[in-house]
């Protein structure tokens, strides 16, 4: 569980507001719940991502963006064809945990 958390440190660098895109971000792929999503996928979040970020008026080029830096920093990879895979995606848990 603690080398889980280790690959996220770099957060702690960042900006506060990239923060949040990056954690919106995430928040979304992780209600996925799948090892494989589309660029669509996330897309999908975007109304979202636009009332928790009001003052951006370019939702697609920003979601876009963070998908690069997960990828950057080894959270994610691209496929290709706006295919993405979640790195160490956790195996399935038993219900109830």
């Amino acid at each position: 569980m603690r080398e889980n958390w280790k690959r996220f440190i770099f957060l702690k660098d960042r900006p506060v507001r990239s923060r949040g895109w990056l954690s919106d971000v995430l928040a979304g792929i992780r209600n996925l719940n799948r090892e494989i999503f589309t660029l669509a996928d996330i897309y999908a979040f975007e109304e979202k991502l636009a009332r928790l970020h009001p003052a951006n008026k370019n939702v697609r080029p920003k979601i876009r963006q963070q998908l690069q830096i997960l990828r950057d920093q080894g959270i994610i990879e691209f496929l290709g064809k706006g295919i993405y895979r979640v790195r160490d995606f956790p195996p399935d848990r038993p219900s109830g945990s």
